[in-house]
């Protein structure tokens, strides 16, 4: 049976998405999540949200205790992860508001914990495949829901992972574009790796909300404008996540 854990990110960390929800507050080996985990229903499935920043958005991104938010999914028995995120764009084609199905991430992040395996039993060293990071069945469902929903999406994009919790500079959000990535966010990166190694399958939903800071014809990034955005688009995501979930098995 399966147990769908959904990590919100900015502007969907507190949806009122459930049937019959309860907030259960957890700890695990390395430390409290960043919220309690809030479990319930939606279509008949059980589900568990986690706030990624907490459930006021008190945590930046650095901080986040990501190895914590995985574990405690982990042991409150999800058996998928489909996490949410806003990102910048940059590219060009994806415009304010579009969706983007995570296909490969580039960790530019330089101070997180970011592996379970921080000591190696003798003689089994164990280092975790990452060629493929999101997982391909539940890449397909979010694809074809945006299709079946007709919204603006991208079918995949490299998004690149920076430390924050300042934004980019014109310099490194042009040096991102030329290693060919398609979109930026603090956090993505992180989490997909723990994923992988707790091996739980695991897809990321972007939502495009600015164009960093590599467009000279635009205003930078700056985190009102982030907000504002996802705050009139989180409807979109909310609705496709009530209908994927009870595709997921």
């Amino acid at each position: 049976m399966a147990v769908i854990g959904i990590i919100g990110g900015s502007g969907l960390d507190n949806p009122d998405i459930f049937s019959n929800p309860k907030d259960e507050k957890v700890t695990t080996v390395y430390g409290a999540p960043s919220s309690a985990l809030k479990r319930g229903t939606i279509g008949g499935v059980e589900v568990v949200l986690l706030g990624r920043h907490g459930r006021e958005h008190t945590i930046p991104p650095t901080q986040v205790n990501y190895r914590a938010n995985i574990a405690a999914l982990k042991a409150a028995g999800c058996t998928h992860i489909v996490a949410t995120t806003a990102v910048g764009s940059l590219r060009e084609e994806i415009r304010r508001g579009d969706l983007v199905v995570i296909d490969q991430f580039i960790d530019f992040t330089k101070q997180r914990k970011m592996t379970f395996h921080e000591i190696f039993e003798p003689h089994n060293p164990i280092h975790c495949a990452m060629a493929d990071p999101y997982d391909g069945k539940l890449r397909k469902i979010l694809i074809d829901e945006c299709k079946n929903l007709q919204y603006r999406f991208h079918e995949k994009g490299t998004v690149v992972t920076i430390e924050g919790p300042r934004f980019s500079t014109r310099a490194e959000s042009r040096m991102f574009r030329a290693w060919g990535a398609d979109i930026i966010n603090m956090s993505i990166a992180t989490e997909t790796v723990l994923a992988n190694e707790a091996g739980i399958p695991y897809a990321a939903l972007a939502m495009s909300t600015d164009y960093d800071s590599w467009k000279n014809d635009e205003k930078p990034v700056s985190w009102e404008a982030v907000s504002k955005v996802f705050a009139e688009n989180a409807a979109k995501v909310t609705a496709l996540l009530t209908k994927i979930i009870p595709q997921i098995k």
